[in-house]
């Protein structure tokens, strides 16, 4: 149980006592830690229905409280505010209570199959700077929802079926139309070998993209070949599992050196075979409808303020869309992998697609009211002009190059500062590989994910300030103190009362770890983990400035001081693991 749910469990007692709801004993961090180190600000809605006054009120749960062990000092100030302050003894207890516990003070959860749709690339395009917060976005939820102990996966979700695959087809074809994927005549068996490397078709993609956009007969031939190949021509189907394939390859690559993994690979392709079935239904159930020649689905509803278009099921040629397959995703997810919980990181200007999806899935009954279907939408990555980076103009960076980039600009800000100094050239490689990784994480999840940031890799790069290196920084001085314990023979002992404020204030950050993880979950915003992680390395370094924890004297309190940084650091590795952020031993 978490210190704030102690406290607030104590508080809440005492206005029960006093015949007053428990709601009103929530107890918070203090907003002056100068006057205290928690507060209740109940007394004061409760003064109306108790007709009392909120200092009275205030008194009489101070007297309740105040017998108990644990508070050193309780006092009112303003028109009702009450202010508790912990023992050193109960601080040092309580931490002592956390450790042996072996979960941080977090409270267990009933587990929920729960599946976060993220990443989100497209076949035959590379990964580039702009599908950087979707990544890492998704893979820190992903993290903290199995952090906190629930049944999670993860679903890249490729974009692999839609009219780009058929413009591939066309512009392959009049590349090398001597490619049996083509002859309508050729009984197979297909070629093993892709005709095309994924350097080929990262050049094809934007030129067949150009090419239909200039020519409208390129257009046709592509949404032709974009129909014939989701209805099943098998030279076409062929070639596309080549692309996917070939694809696929390159992606995993990316995603691994990002340190992002994802347990299913499905594409929009998976559920081609369910769409005529689904369809078939919905017509038959009455939900679906015949419109301009389309059949739709009417999501709006009399309460609304605003149009909410319908969801498109077909075009009046028979030609599906995203929000079909992403209707007929969900029924999947739900069948097949019983799925309770679906989370999309996906780009926060797809709020509306996903709305209208959301609502057809509750309207046709695909999804019961027991499922949760959630667009935890992200902001964009954007360039030096304020705009968000481009997916189909050239100049754009790619995350390969992005990565490499920031691997040796941390390398330079390690070489000015001494880092890694001496140290063979492979392991100082990958340090500067882990700095570089931790700049872009860490710059990146630093914000909001609903926020739009601007991609800065000189200040990312940065051991000082709220950075990633900043924060491998302290967790590697954390080991190293570790390390020279164990050299001297000094093992954790139990954490001692604290005597020194930045000591009590380590105490006191370190309580914070439940509250911030559930937060942060419930939110599905790992910048809160971020922002923490950053105040409890900042907190730990005012600790080791004053508390020279290897020369003190008192050998219980060394000991006691080398349990609490074993503490802080345990606590940094869980918050750096849910970042998704591998720090080095020594630097």
């Amino acid at each position: 149980m978490s210190l704030i749910t102690e406290l607030t469990d104590l508080v809440s007692q005492a206005f029960v006592a006093l015949g007053l709801d428990a709601s009103y004993g929530e107890v918070v961090v203090s907003q002056r830690p100068e006057l205290a180190q928690f507060q209740c600000n109940g007394a004061l809605p409760a003064a109306k229905p108790a007709g009392r006054s909120p200092r009275d009120i205030a008194q009489d749960v101070i007297d309740q409280i105040d017998q108990d062990e644990r508070i050193g000092s309780a006092s009112i100030a303003g028109p009702g505010f009450i202010n508790l302050t912990l023992t050193d003894a109960a601080l040092a207890a309580y931490t002592e209570g956390v450790i042996a516990g072996g979960r941080m003070g977090l409270r267990g959860v009933e587990p929920r199959s729960i599946l976060v749709d993220y990443g989100g690339p497209n076949v035959a395009k590379p990964l580039h700077v702009g599908h950087l917060r979707p990544a890492i976005i998704g893979e820190s939820i992903k993290r903290l929802l199995r952090f906190q102990g629930h049944d999670v996966i993860g679903d890249v979700h490729l974009g692999d079926w839609g009219t780009p695959m058929g413009q591939l087809i066309v512009e392959v074809e009049a590349r090398m139309p001597e490619l049996p994927y083509f002859d309508e005549g050729f009984s197979g068996p297909y070629p093993d070998e892709s005709p095309v490397t994924i350097d080929e078709l990262e050049e094809i993609y934007p030129a067949a993209s150009q090419r239909c956009k200039d020519d409208p007969d390129a257009a046709e031939r592509a949404r032709r070949a974009t129909l014939q190949l989701q209805n099943g021509r098998p030279g076409y189907r062929a070639l596309w599992q080549h692309f996917r394939n070939v694809s696929i390859a390159a992606i995993k690559e990316n995603y691994d050196e990002l340190g992002v993994e994802f347990e299913l690979w499905h594409g929009e392709s998976d559920i081609n075979d369910l769409l005529a079935p689904l369809i078939k239904k919905l017509v038959a159930d009455g939900y679906a409808e015949e419109s301009d020649g389309s059949l739709i689905i009417r999501v709006q509803t009399e309460d609304d303020n605003r149009d909410i278009p319908p969801l498109i099921l077909a075009k009046s040629d028979g030609a599906t869309l995203y929000s079909t397959w992403d209707l007929a995703t969900i029924q999947d997810r739900i069948e097949s992998l019983g799925i309770v919980e679906m989370i999309y990181v996906v780009d926060i200007r797809q709020s509306l697609h996903f709305e209208q999806v959301f609502r057809a899935a509750r309207i046709t009954g695909i999804a019961g009211p027991e499922i949760v279907l959630e667009h935890a939408g992200n902001g964009t990555v954007n360039g030096p002009n304020g705009k968000p980076f481009q997916t189909r103009t050239g100049g754009v960076k790619t995350l390969r190059s992005m990565l490499e980039d920031a691997a040796a600009l941390s390398l330079d800000k390690m070489d000015a500062r001494d880092l890694a100094a001496g140290y063979p050239q492979e392991e100082r490689l990958s340090i500067a590989h882990m700095v570089g990784l931790a700049a872009v994480k860490f710059g990146d999840l630093s914000n909001h994910r609903e926020s739009n940031y601007i991609f800065d890799m000189d200040r990312f790069t940065s051991f000082d300030g709220k950075t990633g290196p900043y924060l491998l920084y302290g967790t590697v001085r954390m080991s190293s103190l570790l390390r020279n314990a164990a050299d001297l023979s000094v093992d954790p002992g139990a954490v001692v009362p604290p005597t020194y404020e930045p000591e009590r204030a380590l105490i006191l950050e370190l309580a914070r770890f439940p509250e911030v993880i559930e937060r942060a979950a419930e939110l599905r915003a790992p910048n809160y983990i971020a922002e923490y992680a950053y105040e409890l390395v900042a907190s730990y370094n005012r600790f080791y400035e004053v508390c020279h924890v290897l020369t003190e004297d008192d050998l219980g309190r060394r000991a006691g001081w080398v349990g609490l940084v074993a503490h802080t650091r345990n606590a940094l590795g869980h918050l750096l693991e849910v970042l998704g952020i591998e720090a080095p031993e020594r630097m």
